[in-house]
């Protein structure tokens, strides 16, 4: 995958069009009603997806119907690589120490990391 970038407005796009196979332009916009976004705002962005090359679409009659051209686990993944070599030096042992440090993991999931951790040892 290549990295591309997705802006925040358009990751709320994108979470849309992850969570159907195809949507349609209607669809994007009914999901998004609630933001103060509108209609012509969201086709600015889809198109912009679509030049990024993040999603496509297909015509179906006269409806778009638009998909992605990449997986959000490997978008996840690919921002999750950046965020931990940006701020913690590529390693993911620095992370889970500030989040220790920082008290931002609850006991229970502590328990779950050593369970993980554990789990690989076999």
């Amino acid at each position: 995958m290549n990295n591309i970038l997705i802006s925040n407005a358009e990751l709320e796009i994108m979470n849309v069009i992850w969570d159907k196979e195809y949507v349609s332009t209607n669809d994007v916009v009914t999901q998004l009603n609630e933001t103060s976004w509108n209609p012509s705002t969201i086709m600015t962005m889809l198109k912009r997806l679509e030049k990024k090359g993040a999603i496509a679409h297909k015509k179906e009659g006269r409806m778009f119907l638009y998909y992605p051209l990449i997986l959000k686990d490997d978008y996840v993944k690919q921002e999750t690589h950046k965020f931990i070599n940006k701020f913690f030096q590529g390693k993911a042992s620095i992370v889970v120490n500030s989040f220790i440090e920082n008290d931002m993991l609850s006991d229970e999931e502590m328990k779950e990391l050593k369970v993980l951790l554990d789990s690989l040892k076999d």
